[in-house]
This record gives C-alpha cells, structure tokens and sequence, in this order.
C-alpha cells in the first residue's frame, strides 16, 4: 500500500509539473505573439487633439522648446507614458529625417490613440501655424509688396540671426569634434562650390554618412525599451509608400504643376535631417524657379514669429509658388512637407530596439548630422546673408537680433516681430 501510495503521490506531481510546464509555453507563446500586435490605445481622438490644441498656438520657441512643453504636458502632468519612454520616442525621432518635434507629437497621439490619435496629435499642433503662414503668403500675392520694403529688410535681417543661432548651437552638438567639424566644413564647402545646389546637398549627406562609419564607437544606447505602437507589416508597408514615393514622384513631376510643387517639397521633407532650420537649403534648392527669392527670406522670417513647427513654412511657400499656388498650393505643401516624416515613424517605430543597437547606424548618423551642419552653414552664407544683409544699418540689425535671441534668450516670435518694426522705423 505504501508503494502504491507513492506511486499515487508521483504520479500527481508529474501532471502538476506537465500542466505547469504547458501553461508556461503557452504564456510564452501568447506574449511573443502580442509583442507584434500594439495594445488597444488607452483614449481617445477627441482627448488627444483637446491636449495638443493649446500647444498649436503657445508652442514658440522651436524643436527643442517644443520637446519640453511635450515632457511637461504628457510626462509630468497627464502622465501618459513614462521619461524613459518620452526619452525613446525623442531619441527614434532625432534619428530620422523629418520634423523631430512633430513627429515626437505624432508618435504621442499614435500612442495615446491609435491612428486616428496620431492624425489628431499632427493637426492641432500644426494647423494653427500653417493657416498663419499661408494666410501671411497670400496678403503677399494679392498686395503688391516691393522686395526693398523696409519691415521685409527687418524680417530678412531676423532670418540671419534666427540661422546664425540655430547654426551655433547645432556646430557645438553634432560638430564638437575635429573629425565631425571636417565633414561640416567639407559640406559646406561641397555646396558652395558646385553649381548644382540640390545635387550638391544630397551627395554632401551622402557623403556624411559614408564618412560616418569611420568615427570612433559611440555612446551606447540607453537600456530603456519602448514597446511596438504598430505592427511590423504597418511598419513595412510605411515604408514602402515612403520609399515609392521619393524615387516615384519625380517621374510624374510633368504631369502638373500641382504634382511638380509635391514631389518638390515631398524630396525636402524626406531628406532634411535636423529639424526645420534645415529644411532652408533644401527648399531653397527645389523651389529655385517657383518662389522668388526675396519672397522666400520673408517667409523664413514670419515663421520665426509663429508657434508649432517650423516646417510650416512649406505652407506659405506653397501659397506663394508659381504656377500652382494660393490656397491649393499651401494644402499640397503642407502635406508634402510632413508626409515622408510621419511615414518614417510609422516604419520605424516596429524595428527602433534593434536598430538603435547597432553602433554603426549610430555612426552614420553623427556623419549625416555633421554634413548637415556643413548645409546649413552653407545656406547660412547663400541666401540668408547674401540675401538678407544688404546694407550697414541692416547688418546691426542681425547682429542686434543674434545677441537679444543668444545671449538674453529672448523669444524668437518677439525678436522677429521688433525686427520688422525697427525695418520699417529705420532701414
């Protein structure tokens, strides 16, 4: 009986541990499974776009302002995902060519919202400014204004002070170094030397990431893991439309002005690293023919003045392009302009933890971002200053405006806004 006994006794464990074993494979199983499929959002559209909508119109102050308002709007105070998620969301987005800002917006509303989060997120941040700019484009195409006006010298000189700060404070981060200040001043020199401008800037970023894989072994990535907001196939498909679309516009660029002034700005949109300072040289480069250039530098300027992100800029470009302008134009460039970032995202976002891993795409990047350093100093000479520098008095401007916004840290909307009236008092 007692051998009985415990041949009972083992024969129960063995099932226990059968079971246990079971459930645990099958928990596995289940969990590898939902790692590909995102959680069901946690709000909703309508809560989204209400916590972005005061953002649209307080957020001045650029892309690393606007981060911070995000950190204390999302983080701290409505807590919808932790600093070390924030930090991953900023880190993928500061790794991709787009508006960093808004594309950090995006993947908050995704995240908050699902799809419908995220296209709520990217109007209520953006649409404020962008009906602003093309607004501003338009009053320029129905009154005639001369490009000698005195407050459009006041905004072009701002625009010099605006760029010669965001250059300073971007040499000294992504071009500290000896060899990353070489590929920048190698940049520059590239583009200011060839004739061909938009050529010239894609093979200068080129160039910066080849140069990128011979710079000493960075800084490892944070251990901080962001959970998938989309599935992989989304993933893929994303960025296969992006992919279609950079080498498939220009083949129907012919067919209308409408599509050319797309593929355009679609092309800037896709391949400025850095933030909205940046996308200057490239829109310089596309747009040559469509914008006249004294209308161009005004636009740079306002935008200065106006909350949200500064690719809405693309907005009054498009309002004031020839052929194809005015209110159409300003809604395609709007599009054009964000569309490739928010399609990066979206492919990015499944594959971020491998990739961030790798040292040599960490690498390539600090390359490409020291030749963006290279055109933005680039554009810095070629239009701003030699467009927007054309007299002693405004000259003093810039440097006055430079000084008010480096070191008094003054808010770049009411250095902008004071420049054009002291033009108008005085240039």
């Amino acid at each position: 009986m007692l051998l009985l006994q415990r041949l009972d006794e083992f024969a129960l464990r063995a099932r226990q541990n059968h079971v246990t074993a079971l459930t645990s494979i099958l928990r596995l199983t289940f969990e590898m499974n939902k790692s590909d499929v995102p959680d069901r959002p946690p709000g909703t559209a309508w809560e989204v776009f209400a916590a972005f909508a005061p953002l649209g119109v307080t957020a001045f102050g650029g892309p690393v302002a606007h981060l911070a308002y995000f950190r204390t709007v999302f983080v701290a105070r409505r807590g919808w995902l932790s600093d070390a998620e924030y930090a991953d969301l900023v880190a993928l987005c500061q790794f991709m060519p787009g508006p960093a800002s808004s594309q950090v917006g995006m993947a908050l509303g995704l995240k908050r919202a699902g799809a419908l989060g995220m296209l709520a997120a990217f109007t209520a941040f953006t649409l404020p400014a962008a009906v602003a700019m093309a607004a501003f484009g338009l009053s320029l195409s129905v009154f005639t204004i001369a490009p000698d006006a005195p407050w459009l010298l006041g905004l072009k000189a701002a625009a010099v002070a605006v760029v010669a700060n965001a250059l300073l404070g971007m040499a000294g981060t992504l071009a500290g170094t000896a060899r990353t200040a070489t590929i920048a001043a190698a940049a520059m020199v590239i583009v200011l030397l060839l004739p061909d401008r938009t050529a010239a800037q894609l093979g200068v970023i080129a160039l910066g990431a080849l140069a990128g894989a011979f710079l000493p072994q960075p800084v490892p990535a944070s251990g901080a893991v962001q959970a998938p907001l989309v599935g992989r196939r989304v993933g893929l498909v994303a960025g296969g439309v992006f992919v279609a679309l950079l080498f498939g516009l220009p083949f129907v660029a012919q067919s209308g002005a409408a599509m050319d002034l797309f593929d355009r700005i679609y092309r800037a949109g896709a391949l400025v690293f850095g933030g909205g300072h940046v996308v200057l040289p490239l829109l310089e480069g596309e747009l040559d023919g469509l914008v006249d250039r004294a209308a161009f530098l005004a636009g740079y300027g306002a935008v200065q003045a106006m909350p949200g992100p500064l690719f809405t800029f693309a907005a009054y470009l498009g309002a004031v392009a020839t052929p194809f302008g005015g209110i159409p134009g300003a809604v395609v460039a709007t599009v054009a302009i964000f569309l490739p970032g928010a399609l990066l995202l979206v492919a990015a976002l499944p594959f971020w933890e491998r990739l961030r891993a790798m040292s040599a795409a960490r690498r390539v990047l600090a390359g490409v971002n020291a030749a963006v350093v290279g055109l933005l100093a680039a554009a810095f000479y070629d239009p701003v200053i030699t467009g927007g520098i054309g007299s002693v008095p405004a000259l003093c401007l810039a440097v006055a405006a430079f000084v008010a916004l480096h070191h008094w840290k003054a808010p770049p909307f009411a250095v902008v806004a004071a420049s054009g009236l002291i033009g108008a008092l005085v240039l």
